[in-house]
């Protein structure tokens, strides 16, 4: 059997290549993750991968070569998105920090290695980055390499992720057929070509139990309530694990219970309104939408919007994992915060499963991968 063999940048947790390893038409060579839990993260959930856990900068062909004996042109599919704390709209967006050039480095590993396809991920503040002449750079970059390239904003919500998250997705092929984006199947209005409704927060963790400031559960409020909540716990360890909430202190608790349903500090009374903050701090999430994007810093009620719909708390780390569509068996590495940096940090599962299919679709159309549907896992 023909498999595409994949190298995956900037690696994260596994979020952009989820979709990829659960599918046999595919093989995950090797990562590069440069943060160790981060790294450590990945190789529990991707044991038959070798993880580089190392800067991007030292990366490239000459570790493929000698551990592999892989040359060039004998990658199919190069798949990552750089941090994107420099293009982010929630960031200060400097661009001078360095993390914003590492483009620059995804561009050497192509040049190096040559994959026949590429995916590219990256935040929707990108098109706007200096005015949008940063992804004309980037994209002119890759062109020279000989890519047919293309972008497109996906919202994770479409594609069945209880969330709110946009990312823009650069494709760039040196096939002759071109590359299709996946089509939506969700969508705000329902009734809109027939698409399923949104995946509302609830439907992602109602069976989980509304534990308190500073609690911790080890057990399901209830059976799963519907297929989402099916899929996440179909390999699900006996105990319920990483729902623990932070011990805030009293008086934001206090905030936290008078806040309504998707409530902000105006809904409050005067004189016990945060003093400082931004318009989406100390926010509570809707109970009956999709949450909205979920960060890095989910468990902190001082950052953007991330307090329980009915509980006087944050997320927990399991909530913000089921978010992002991350099963109740993935394994997160770490302390706390560097468990929310892994999740927070990720692309949803979903949205990597409808990424894998059209890209599966693309070496199919293009001849060089049999269209056999039995060998689809996910």
């Amino acid at each position: 059997m023909t498999r595409i063999k994949v190298i995956d940048l900037f690696a994260g947790v596994g979020g952009l290549s989820y979709g990829f390893a659960q599918d046999d038409n595919f093989e995950i060579i090797a990562a590069n993750e440069i943060l160790k839990d981060m790294a450590k993260a990945y190789e529990l959930n991707h044991p038959s991968v070798k993880m580089y856990c190392k800067d991007i900068k030292d990366f490239g062909i000459k570790d493929l070569e000698k551990d592999f004996g892989i040359k060039k042109g004998e990658i199919d599919l190069i798949i990552g998105g750089p941090p994107c704390q420099a293009y982010s709209t929630v960031g200060k967006r400097l661009i001078d920090d360095p993390r914003g050039k590492l483009f620059q480095e995804y561009y050497r590993v192509l040049k190096e290695l040559e994959p026949k396809v590429f995916l590219y991920e990256n935040v929707k503040g990108l098109l706007s980055m200096q005015k949008g002449e940063l992804l004309k750079t980037i994209i002119s970059l890759f062109e020279s390499l000989d890519y047919k390239v293309k972008y497109k904003v996906l919202n994770s919500a479409d594609y069945g992720v209880p969330q709110i998250r946009e990312r823009v997705i650069i494709i760039g092929t040196k096939f002759n057929k071109e590359f299709d984006y996946p089509l939506p199947i969700h969508s705000e209005n329902e009734n809109l070509f027939n698409l399923k409704p949104y995946l509302k927060l609830s439907d992602a963790i109602s069976d989980l139990p509304f534990i308190k400031s500073g609690e911790e559960s080890f057990e399901y409020a209830t059976e799963p309530q519907n297929e989402f909540q099916k899929l996440m716990r179909k390999n699900a360890p006996k105990k319920l694990m990483d729902h623990n909430a932070p011990k805030n202190n009293k008086n934001l608790v206090k905030i936290m219970e008078l806040l309504p349903d998707g409530g902000t500090p105006r809904d409050l009374p005067e004189e016990i309104r945060p003093k400082s903050g931004f318009g989406n701090t100390y926010c509570r999430l809707w109970w009956n939408r999709p949450s909205t994007t979920i960060t890095r810093n989910l468990s902190t009620p001082s950052s953007s919007r991330c307090i329980h719909p009915k509980a006087p708390r944050p997320l927990t780390t399991r909530e913000g994992a089921r978010i992002q569509c991350f099963p109740d068996d993935y394994i997160f590495y770490g302390s706390r915060s560097s468990k929310n940096l892994q999740i927070g940090n990720a692309v949803p599962t979903f949205l990597s499963i409808a990424l894998k299919e059209s890209i599966k679709k693309h070496f199919i159309d293009n001849g060089t991968l049999d269209d056999d549907k039995d060998k689809k896992i996910a």
